[in-house]
């Protein structure tokens, strides 16, 4: 309970806050202290403004009963934090019993400049319940001295950090008298929020679990990487809160901006722009050349809050480094703690489209390698954006539900480096022209995928033509269990059904207004032919011949690769095949880095004949080139008599190991022993390596464990304690850092009993 005194005794309060501080009214980076003098002043300051006759004494917020019942619990604020449209209550202490013709009068405000004309104050006292887009009070006891107040706030209203005053109506001339401050977030409990979400399962899962699953990988090899969300920790929601008053739109004009804070898709918008530093100090600073000097790793990363404290505490300088699996995290991280149900979604084989012609156009020479020069457009073996629940008013109600955001910065939106709200039902239906950004994410799950052979004498061949390529295994984390959950449905229907391709000729339609029928679009590009768009989606005269690459062995890191290319004469007849082998190691985005094989071969098929090209890349072809993503890039062109062409290519993921067990039960506030067993992957002993342990609720803060040198192939393990401080289901993220190889990753869920 918070005692209020004299106002006779108290400073004057300042009136106009820095703009910089904004609807956060926070003093970056230091937290503020909770310390006796700390505590002192803001009694203090909460004196302020007296009034004569009766007054409000001492306020008891009821935090452990409101965040109870608002799911705020969890939050370490000082402050009550509750959520929007859900009534709230609290006790007040008054000098005296009020008179029959007195009442308490509320006052609340947030941000510079607050105003009832922009709702971002309200100005309403004690009166009978009103259902409606009003703040109201409502009296539920009293006693002597003593009044209980329930406080409702619309379910519409600005989220932020709240400033409330009282003063009691009477004849007497009264000062508002500052009760405290008090956080309102988004509330997806409440039905007449627009992030309304009518699943107790999913909302404790999108918006109360503070841990996640990434995946990553390629299409035939996904993998889960645990992450660390944190949106409950200490700093974290003045962090989120912070992030908003840092926009280049609250810089410019912080009393709109504020008053938009009621609106999901401004403030989701608003949020992906600033979770990436281009345009603006944002959160993080992204980077995909494969050299992280004067940062961190983007794979070193296991999660978003020391990413966050990190920006904070460096007074908004943008972190070192990030890929597009970290700017979903962290994106994740802080619309679940603004209270926006959110999650996490990998796309493999995923399009980035730079021209908005729905199509990805790769060119590669004669050995089947990428020409960057020429290739403006790519493939990834996978993108990680976000997608989150609420209504499109902008849209009409069959567009509510998930929204794509993307935080990493790949094309400008409106003159900034965001994407989305895009809603994924308007992405299935191919309806393009909506707000926000619809024709970047429905090319990222649905564009035709188009390979050319690039001659010397500059013309183009097209030699690989493939509409079902792009957006494959569309992946989230299962609620309530870390399994993989293939959502590619929900963003397309089957690939290859009729309805497909006329979703994709819908959106064509959309995007360049073809819409009278058999009209076609010319489209050309920087030193091509023009060649007509509807001789594009169908796929390109099938070769005699097949090829696949085959691995005969697992690749496994520091060892030497083995497979083989098979080939197969479809034909009665025999074919001689020149095959140009090349080879490289790629970053996720399958950029190039550093070629490590170049050879060719004469193959003569009998009719109907298979044969096999054994291939070795051997651990030092590798080494010095493998990027933290452990990726290689094969590929065959095969040039087949009478001038038929055929490419084949393989993305190679290399296999790493790492165990995590738990020695015993683990239970809150008792030391339990953790045991990673790993090994040394490579045939060469190996020093410095340092283990990297994270978990919400497991650890405060980040643990290091150097691990003693490991000789060639040696498996070793490595045991330390935890001391769970929260129950409940809890992963702890374990990552191998060494200087001689890529990242080790690795996680387990710990379900930590209460103590008893």
């Amino acid at each position: 309970m918070d005692t209020l005194e004299d106002a006779d005794s108290c400073p004057a309060a300042p009136r106009d806050l820095p703009r910089e501080l904004g609807a956060g009214w926070l003093a970056a980076p230091t937290r503020r202290s909770d310390g006796p003098h700390a505590r002192a002043q803001r009694k203090q300051g909460q004196a302020c403004s007296g009034m004569a006759g009766v007054r409000v004494t001492e306020v008891d917020w009821h935090s452990r009963k409101n965040g109870a019942a608002h799911h705020t619990q969890e939050y370490p604020s000082p402050e009550l934090v509750v959520r929007r449209g859900q009534v709230f209550t609290l006790r007040l202490e008054l000098s005296r019993p009020l008179e029959d013709q007195e009442t308490i009068i509320f006052t609340v405000e947030t941000g510079p400049q607050a105003s009832e004309d922009c709702h971002t104050k309200a100005v309403f006292q004690i009166s009978e319940p009103d259902v409606g887009q009003n703040w109201t009070a409502v009296e539920e006891a009293q006693t002597e001295n003593t009044m209980t107040v329930s406080i409702t706030s619309p379910p519409n209203a600005v989220i932020g950090r709240y400033l409330m005053r009282t003063r009691v109506s009477s004849r007497r001339k009264q000062n508002d008298r500052k009760l405290g401050e008090f956080v309102l977030l988004f509330n997806p409990w409440c039905p007449e929020d627009d992030v309304f979400l009518d699943s107790e399962e999913e909302r404790q899962e999108y918006v109360l679990n503070d841990s996640g699953i990434i995946f990553r990988g390629v299409e035939k090899h996904i993998r889960a990487q645990g992450w660390n969300y944190g949106q409950f920790e200490e700093e974290i929601l003045d962090i989120c809160l912070s992030i908003l008053d840092r926009s280049p739109l609250h810089q410019n004009d912080p009393t709109t901006d504020v008053s938009h804070r009621h609106d999901p898709i401004y403030v989701t918008r608003a949020i992906s722009a600033m979770v990436n530093s281009n345009n603006d100090r944002g959160v993080v600073q992204g980077q995909w050349q494969g050299k992280y000097g004067g940062g961190t790793s983007p794979l070193h990363w296991s999660g978003s809050v020391a990413i966050l404290h990190k920006w904070f505490k460096g007074r908004f300088k943008p972190v070192k480094y990030g890929q597009c699996w970290v700017f979903a995290g962290v994106m994740c991280t802080v619309l679940r703690c603004l209270g926006i149900a959110t999650r996490v979604v990998s796309n493999f084989n995923s399009a980035h489209d730079t021209d908005r012609n729905l199509r990805v156009d790769k060119y590669v020479d004669s050995f089947g390698r990428t020409l960057e020069d020429l290739t403006e457009d790519s493939m990834w073996n996978f993108h990680v954006w976000n997608e989150s629940w609420f209504a499109r008013r902008d849209l009409g109600p069959s567009y509510n539900g998930w929204q794509v955001l993307d935080a990493t910065p790949q094309e400008e939106s409106e003159g900034m480096f965001r994407c989305g709200p895009a809603s994924v039902t308007a992405i299935r239906e191919g309806d393009v022209h909506l707000a926000h950004d619809g024709p970047f994410v429905f090319a990222e799950v649905n564009a035709d995928y188009i390979t050319w052979l690039w001659h010397e004498d500059e013309s183009r061949e097209r030699v690989y033509s493939d509409t079902k390529k792009i957006g494959r295994c569309i992946s989230t984390k299962a609620v309530g269990s870390d399994s993989r959950v293939d959502i590619t449905g929900l963003y397309k229907y089957p690939e290859g059904s009729r309805k497909e391709r006329q979703v994709y000729r819908k959106a064509v339609r959309k995007l360049f207004g073809v819409e009278a029928p058999g009209r076609r679009t010319r489209v050309r590009r920087a030193g091509s032919r023009g060649l007509w768009r509807e001789d594009l989606v169908e796929p390109a005269t099938k070769p005699s011949v097949t090829g696949k690459f085959k691995m005969l062995e697992p690749p496994m890191l520091g060892h030497d690769l083995r497979l083989a290319l098979c080939l197969a004469n479809l034909t009665s007849r025999a074919q001689r095949v020149r095959v140009n082998l090349s080879g490289a190691t790629i970053l996720y985005t399958r950029r190039p880095v550093a070629e490590i094989l170049h050879e060719s071969h004469t193959v003569r098929l009998g009719p109907e004949e298979e044969k096999k090209i054994p291939i070795t890349i051997s651990y030092s072809q590798y080494k010095e080139d493998l990027t933290e993503d452990k990726k290689i890039l094969l590929a065959a062109m095969c040039f087949v008599t009478k001038g038929e062409k055929l490419l084949v290519e393989k993305d190679i993921t290399l296999e790493d190991f790492i165990t995590i067990k738990v020695l015993g039960p683990a239970m809150v506030g008792v030391a339990v022993v953790v045991k990673v067993t790993l090994v040394n992957p490579l045939l060469e002993r190996v020093e410095d390596c340092v283990l990297m342990v994270e978990g919400s609720g497991l650890l405060q803060g980040q643990l290091s464990i150097d691990v003693p040198s490991l000789e060639p192939q040696e498996k070793a393990s490595v045991q330390f304690s935890i001391t769970p401080s929260k129950s409940g289901p809890r992963q702890l993220q374990v990552d191998l850092i060494s200087p001689h190889f890529p990242d080790v990753k690795g996680f387990v869920v710990i379900h930590v009993a209460t103590a008893k």
